[in-house]
């Protein structure tokens, strides 16, 4: 007897994501924020203190909850290794168009015998309205005579107050984040995309998400 084959998305809380702010199917929102990474290793003991004891104070600041998620990925370094090779064509210069080619050798056979990794860290913020339901008959006639317009207008304005309680969110994290000199950046719409795109495909090479 054949099994009843069921798509990825039945198993995936998503609704939709809309303006960078992912909408799950309880209603719940979710931003995504990309952090960069310090390295304490070149720190002071001083200064690796006073960076864990702020990132530590900023954590108990918060008045919701957050998870931190690492991403690791092998680097494709394969359009480094077209760009060199596009540059060589045209170099007129014997001794730099040999040294170029000798340089990419190496570059090859170093990634081949090393998996070059790249990090990537992501701060998910999460807002969730608490709506009471009511099954009573005057209020269940009331709202099922609304035209559809209305529905999806009031849906709409119920969507914008609970992305602006979100954002107000996001704001504390990046601000929380850069008192510890931790540069970040909310996510727009592609890149949470590409972000999910990646867990649910995690033989791909490392993508396009990059902190400027």
């Amino acid at each position: 007897m054949a099994l009843n084959a069921k798509a990825t998305q039945e198993f995936v809380p998503i609704k939709e994501v809309r303006d960078g702010v992912i909408v799950l199917k309880d209603g719940g929102l979710r931003a995504i924020v990309l952090a960069n990474s310090v390295n304490l290793s070149l720190k002071s003991d001083d200064e690796q203190k006073a960076t864990i004891l702020q990132f530590q104070s900023f954590l108990n600041t918060l008045d919701f909850a957050i998870q931190i998620s690492i991403q690791s990925r092998r680097l494709d370094i394969r359009p480094y290794l077209l760009l060199l090779e596009d540059r060589m064509k045209v170099q007129s210069e014997p001794l730099l168009k040999l040294q170029t080619k000798e340089y990419i050798e190496f570059i090859r056979n170093f990634t081949e015998s090393v998996s070059i990794m790249t990090k990537s860290f992501f701060v998910v913020i999460p807002y969730t309205h608490t709506v009471l339901k009511s099954d009573s008959g005057i209020l269940s006639r009331f709202f099922t005579k609304k035209n559809k317009a209305e529905m999806n207008l009031a849906k709409q304005e119920d969507f914008e107050e609970k992305r602006s309680q979100l954002e107000e969110r996001v704001g504390v994290i990046e601000q929380g984040l850069s008192r510890c000199g931790i540069k970040s950046v909310q996510l727009g719409t592609e890149e949470v995309v590409e972000v999910f795109y990646k867990v649910f495909n995690p033989g791909e090479l490392e993508g396009k998400i990059k902190l400027e």
